[in-house]
């Protein structure tokens, strides 16, 4: 069987009867009859978090909704837990802290279970943090220095269901174009995508297609010709780069992930 869908959200969805986002994710996570399963350990308000998602899912039809509740790594490893995972259909991984998700998550029976059920066709969606975490890589801080305003961006392990990718969230309403290009310039094969909030990619079979209200940036440095960072006594970067590819994208607008091109909305021609 086919990977499951990921739908990742850059935060702050409608959480109302109309929204396209959680709407789509519903749509998924009622393909099969397993219900949904609501992981909302990134946060530190969980049991608010969990109440919010499980009134929107069942006022949008969910029968099963439940919340996997692991705040440990002991109970990433718990046998139980592991198993109550597989039951559905679909995973709701909400945001909060993505070094927490890694830290408590990361390479544990939990973790290996949520790669091997959605290879077999589960549906994951992660928002903000919940986002992040689905790459192989993600930014964990950025920090400016006090004395010249500059970025240094600080890079953690994701759960490394999309390879060559960092995803940053709560996109152009935080400003966050500096440290994402931060975040791929010393590796160009990793390719940086932004997801304004509101707005979401689905990702299936090698490329995605944008959800939501507003647009998706996408940081491309495999073309580049030129790069080089200089680091400061201060420990910060500056950047000189030439030759980065850069996309932006709206609702409907497709992008292939294998060839880094745009696809275009189904029904017009490129």
């Amino acid at each position: 069987m086919n990977c499951g869908e990921l739908l990742i959200i850059g935060g702050a969805e409608d959480k109302c009867l109309e929204g396209e986002v959680l709407n789509k994710f519903v749509e998924l996570a009622t393909h099969s009859d397993g219900g949904i399963g609501i992981l909302p350990t990134a946060s530190e308000i969980p049991e608010e978090v969990s109440a919010e998602y499980t009134k929107i899912f069942r006022d949008l039809g969910v029968n099963r909704v439940e919340v996997i509740k692991l705040d440990s790594r002991q109970d990433a490893d718990d046998p139980a837990i592991c198993e109550q995972l597989t039951s559905f259909s679909a995973i709701f991984i909400s945001g909060g802290n993505q070094s927490r998700l890694s830290e408590l998550i990361g390479k544990t029976k939990f973790h290996d279970a949520l790669s091997k059920a959605w290879h077999k066709g589960m549906v994951i969606a992660g928002t903000s943090a919940g986002a992040s975490i689905l790459g192989k890589c993600m930014i964990v801080a950025a920090d400016t220095m006090l004395n010249d305003n500059k970025l240094k961006v600080e890079i953690g392990v994701g759960f490394g269901f999309l390879d060559g990718l960092i995803i940053d969230q709560h996109f152009s309403q935080r400003g966050r174009f500096d440290r994402l290009l931060s975040a791929i310039a010393g590796n160009k094969e990793i390719m940086g995508i932004g997801i304004d909030e509101n707005t979401a990619i689905l990702v299936k079979d090698g490329h995605f297609e944008v959800v939501g209200q507003h647009q998706v940036l996408i940081l491309d440095g495999s073309t580049s010709d030129y790069i080089n960072i200089t680091s400061s006594e201060n420990g910060s970067e500056e950047l000189t780069l030439s030759g980065f590819n850069l996309h932006t994208l709206t609702r409907g607008y497709r992008f292939n992930l294998l060839t880094r091109k745009l696809l275009m909305k189904k029904g017009i021609q490129q």
